[in-house]
């Protein structure tokens, strides 16, 4: 039998493990454009939950596994963060009556952790993490049935059956044995089982990688500072193999033009990079530029500093629900910021790709929004189920979500807010109108890899329709033109284009001037300020 204790090990080991190979399983990811890593994701998931067990000497596993479970949830980040954060919230949910838990109970919450999982999933992928969760739990149901008493002979089981099931991810998914790899989030599954058993077996926590900070003697008052004080907002990091066409003196003088906190260091086969600068996708572009990139990180110093300042509970964070209707927006950059200002959004969560706001970081800003019925627009197809959680987290207002998966659907779906409308109603009006927008986005391919049949080559650009790669072309605006062209038909009248952060003025209009001649709609160009991608476009 398992108890509170013993959990607790075993969660902090699969965190420190997960953590230790995450780049592992981001190298595994297929897709090719920038985006919030599945090993990133589901590291900083994990971690919320080994901090809340470090604090924990509960000795009943059902009080240990709740706490486990309601710290996943808040701390999920991007699907596979959700996803895991239901696989563990099923389990806690099996075990919360006991103080002690045997084969019988773990078998039976996995299984419904995988069903919770598989619902909260519109278009269920099999070939991805749960199909090796699924496949795993199934494998601990037919071992409880036959032996009842064997905690460590279960846990073999569920990780053997999620090691064999995740070397066939490739047969499932035609996209894995095109790159010839396995499914990341079902790595990250098996490193979180393998590790489970680990400790199970030993009665030792794997060690962390990390290297440990040995805590200040002085602590800075974080209250006494202001946001506004923070010049360069974003805190951009990233690692360069260096590429025989590197220039460091150029790659240091464009790093200090566009921020400070410059450190840039030239290793024999990398260059490290580290800048403050509110035009984070300029580093990376030219970054690019000298060899390909890993461990891009983006951090939006004045949401930490606020989070610093406050300090303080979410729940002692809530506006008073006074008006009727409020909104929330998922987005990154200050242009695209202010049109959901402008439409009405009170508060913006900064994310999107690469930057995968946290289920805890959506229940902060609904909770801030003072409206009895929060709206709310994910504006990603990654950031949706975290929303999802969210909702489902809050209480004491209706929280709604607009399923938005482009910036584009959530400003189309906002346009059609009528005030003197019930948010029930508004929600209806505003989902249909998901429908009524196309949407297009050009970016550049984050490495080499074959996709849909495509051999893209890294720093390629990339035509994205309807959140498909459709194009791989050598230049930006051949290949923003043919997006647009597959977007506009004989019904189309309005053309929107958010420019990137990466965007010259002089871009901006020479494109425009090309959509004027080969179209007849009325066009509208917004210096929208995003990271990632050059151009977002919205037809209508």
């Amino acid at each position: 039998m398992i108890n509170g204790i013993l959990f607790r090990d075993m969660i902090i080991s699969a965190s420190n493990n997960i953590e230790n190979h995450k780049q592992i399983v981001n190298d595994l990811n297929v897709f090719p454009v920038p985006d919030g890593d599945t090993g990133t994701n589901m590291s900083l998931t994990m971690k919320s939950a080994k901090k809340e067990m470090e604090a924990s000497n509960e000795e009943s596993i059902g009080k240990t596994a709740v706490a486990c479970a309601g710290a996943l949830l808040k701390g999920a980040r991007g699907n596979s963060g959700v996803i895991l954060s239901l696989l563990f919230r099923g389990i806690s949910k099996e075990l919360a009556q006991y103080e002690n838990a045997g084969v019988t109970e773990f078998a039976q919450g996995l299984e419904a952790g995988v069903k919770s999982a598989y619902a909260a999933v519109m278009k269920p992928t099999e070939g991805t993490m749960l199909t090796v969760a699924r496949v795993a739990a199934e494998s601990a149901a037919d071992y409880a049935k036959k032996r009842k008493a064997d905690d460590l002979g279960l846990f073999e089981t569920i990780a053997s059956s999620a090691s064999d099931c995740l070397d066939k991810t490739p047969d499932m998914l035609p996209i894995l044995k095109q790159a010839n790899v396995v499914d990341a989030g079902g790595k990250g599954v098996l490193l979180i089982f393998e590790a489970m058993l680990f400790t199970l077996k030993t009665g030792e926590i794997i060690s962390s990688n990390e290297i440990s900070e040995q805590p200040t003697k002085e602590k800075a008052d974080f209250s006494k500072l202001s946001a506004e004080d923070i010049k360069f907002q974003y805190c951009t990091e990233f690692i360069i193999m260096k590429e025989k066409k590197a220039v460091f003196n150029k790659l240091q003088a464009l790093l200090h033009s566009i921020g400070d906190s410059v450190v840039a260091v030239d290793d024999d086969e990398i260059i490290k990079v580290h800048v403050h600068t509110n035009d984070p996708g300029k580093a990376i572009s030219e970054g690019i530029m000298h060899g390909s990139l890993i461990n891009i990180k983006i951090d939006n110093m004045k949401e930490q500093q606020v989070d610093l300042a406050e300090n303080t509970p979410i729940e002692e964070q809530k506006a008073e629900p006074v008006n009727e209707t409020g909104f929330v927006a998922v987005c990154s950059g200050n242009g695209i910021a202010d049109v959901f200002r402008e439409l009405g959004v009170g508060k913006i969560v900064e994310g999107g790709q690469t930057m995968n706001p946290s289920t805890d970081d959506i229940v902060s800003a609904i909770y801030s929004v003072p409206a009895k019925n929060v709206i709310v627009f994910p504006n990603n197809k990654n950031i949706v189920m975290a929303a999802q959680q969210a909702a489902e987290i809050i209480s004491d207002r209706n929280v709604l979500v607009i399923p938005s998966k482009t910036i584009p659907q959530g400003i189309s779906s906002m346009l059609t807010y009528m005030p003197d409308e019930s948010a029930e109603t508004n929600y209806g009006e505003m989902e249909t109108a998901l429908k009524n927008v196309k949407t297009g986005q050009v970016t550049f391919a984050a490495r080499d890899s074959v996709f849909d049949g495509k051999k893209i080559k890294e720093g390629q650009f990339l035509g994205l329709v309807e959140n498909k790669i459709e194009l791989v072309k050598a230049d930006l605006n051949k290949c923003t033109m043919e997006v647009i062209k597959r977007l506009v038909d004989d019904t189309s009248e309005f053309i929107t284009v958010f420019c990137g952060c990466d965007t010259t003025d002089e871009q901006a209009e020479a494109l425009k001037e090309c959509i004027a001649k080969e179209t007849n709609c009325e066009i509208n160009v917004v210096q929208g300020g995003q990271p990632v991608y050059y151009y977002i476009i919205s037809v209508e």
